[in-house]
């Protein structure tokens, strides 16, 4: 059990800004508004510089100016075209890199291109940069008298070469990242810090004080659309249960199944009013699949579908296998001696207001190995680098958490003598090696 304080972590748990990540739509929209009133902006500064220099009487510059806009011009509108032909480019860059990625290594790696921040700034800027030139051109004036000119587009170009010059900057940098996305290590490497964060959202402790669950007097369903249960906004449903003065129970996991009709919510304990069971299914978020936001199993998921599909005969790559074992010990490591199991979240008064389940420590290392260990008998360098693993994982663990890597370490160990016929090669297959074949 752990117990976890509704204000430690607001902005960990906040289902709306990881919604937002989760998305593609919300930053290029961010950057056409951005484009829109850098335009508005840039306008007035320039129609500001034009009634300067004429209230000053200064009509000879304006004059410059206005034979420099006819050149600005032609620069903006060049800017626009080719900011559009970039983003083309850089669109279908995308589509391969993501094709790649689902084929290559899992369908759920595919959500951390979604979610890097330089593809979707480098989209927005591109984006903003196209749209602030058709802006510019549209308040183009081509009046040739100097005094009754109302704009010259000077700060307009200015403002357009520095989103070209950004822009640029910004595409270099999408291929770089867009390269290392499309490399298996690095992907490992995303999903491992990913889970890394997501285990930090949860300050798993040992409780203090935690008592027992009051009698359970009523349970709240499920409404709307059947799907994955993404995440839950703890923070309102501890609010909503402290006003009730009762304790809800939340019966799904994250990353569960739910349909309609099945229970979602229990309410322990008598309330000291009438419960607001939509605001409380609100609260809620079901989609079509598995987010890293609340999920403390998904990262071990990825990785295990990584490492099972280096070891299918299409691909036949255990050194992958490999590299994903090294991170799926790198976090069971970093659990071995934390609570796991029931979390209770309380108030600011330290009340229980909300228990949520989480993996066990059993389910997590059945996560992390069953699927790989039974595709790597005929692997020697990943039954190697399983056992190696097993054997750190054994040294770090209590006595009471020792059973379930006992237990793959005895189905290896059968498994190898099952399908290899030589000894020789049962042996070699059988000693431990953190690099598998070293």
């Amino acid at each position: 059990m752990v117990t976890h304080r509704e204000s430690r972590r607001p902005r960990a748990l906040s289902p709306l800004r990881e919604h937002l990540r989760d998305t593609f739509w919300f930053a290029p929209a961010v950057g056409l508004v951005g484009a829109l009133v850098l335009a508005g902006a840039v306008g007035e500064l320039d129609a500001w510089l034009i009634g300067a220099l004429q209230d000053e009487g200064d009509y000879d510059s304006v004059t410059s100016l206005i034979k420099i806009a006819e050149d600005a011009k032609s620069v903006v509108t060049t800017v626009g075209s080719a900011m559009l032909t970039f983003i083309g480019v850089v669109f279908s860059i995308s589509l391969v890199a993501l094709q790649m990625a689902s084929s290559q290594f899992s369908p759920r790696v595919v959500r951390l291109y979604v979610r890097s921040r330089i593809t979707k700034g480098t989209f927005a800027v591109f984006l903003a940069t196209f749209l602030f030139s058709l802006a510019g051109q549209s308040a183009y004036d081509g009046e040739k008298d100097p005094k009754l000119v109302t704009s010259v587009p000077v700060f307009t170009l200015l403002t357009a070469v520095l989103l070209v010059l950004i822009s640029l900057g910004l595409f270099v940098a999408y291929v770089n990242a867009t390269i290392r996305l499309m490399r298996v290590s690095y992907v490992i490497d995303r999903i491992t810090r990913e889970s890394f964060r997501v285990l930090g959202a949860y300050p798993l402790r040992s409780p203090e004080g935690a008592l027992p669950l009051p009698a359970e007097v009523s349970v709240i369903t499920h409404r709307g659309r059947a799907g994955v249960l993404r995440d839950v906004n703890i923070a309102r449903l501890s609010r909503i249960a402290r006003r009730g003065g009762t304790v809800l129970r939340l019966v799904p996991r994250i990353g569960d199944f739910v349909v309609p009709g099945t229970p979602l919510l229990t309410v322990h304990g008598p309330s000291e009013g009438r419960l607001p069971v939509r605001l409380l299914r609100s609260t809620v978020s079901v989609g079509v699949e598995r987010t890293f936001h609340q999920d403390l199993g998904f990262g071990l998921r990825q990785l295990a579908d990584i490492g099972l599909r280096a070891l299918s005969s299409a691909i036949n790559d255990p050194t992958t296998a490999v590299q994903c074992l090294d991170r799926i010990v790198q976090f069971l490591a970093a659990v071995a001696d934390r609570p796991l199991g029931a979390v209770h979240h309380t108030d600011r008064s330290g009340t229980v207001r909300l228990v949520q389940d989480l993996p066990s420590w059993g389910d997590l290392v059945d996560l992390g190995f069953t699927e790989i260990r039974l595709c790597a008998t005929t692997s020697p360098q990943v039954t190697r680098r399983l056992l190696a693993g097993l054997d750190d994982l054994l040294l770090l663990v209590p006595p009471d958490r020792r059973r379930p890597l006992e237990r793959h370490r005895a189905l290896v160990e059968q498994a190898v003598e099952r399908t290899v016929p030589e000894a020789a090669d049962r042996e070699f297959a059988l000693l431990a090696d953190h690099q598998g074949i070293g």
